[in-house]
């Protein structure tokens, strides 16, 4: 078991919490909250060791399109990359939605 954190600048802030998907074979789960200062922190726990240049990688390219300030937990038991990048939008998109109903 291998924990990582990484932390990005922000713009704007997060104002709900959102929760998606599972931690199982292949996939993983995604828990989004509000940062208390304009950074987004991620933090990953995975089973696989040994990939922290490409979770790096994937996070980069992510957080050149996102500025929410965030606490980011990521759960992983084996994610492919491109999973992890929807599992990352559609945590976004559940808290958007959330501010605005």
């Amino acid at each position: 078991m291998e924990q990582m954190t990484f932390d990005y600048p922000a713009q704007r802030a997060i104002t709900t919490r959102s929760h998606v998907g599972v931690v199982g074979s292949g996939d993983l789960e995604v828990l989004l909250s509000p940062a208390g200062a304009l950074k987004a922190t991620v933090t990953v726990r995975t089973s696989v060791d040994g990939y922290g240049h490409i979770w790096k990688s994937v996070l980069d390219r992510f957080f050149t399109r996102y500025d929410g300030a965030a606490q980011i937990e990521i759960n992983d038991f084996g994610a492919t990359p491109g999973v992890v990048a929807l599992r990352l939008a559609e945590a976004i998109e559940a808290a958007d939605e959330g501010a605005s109903s």
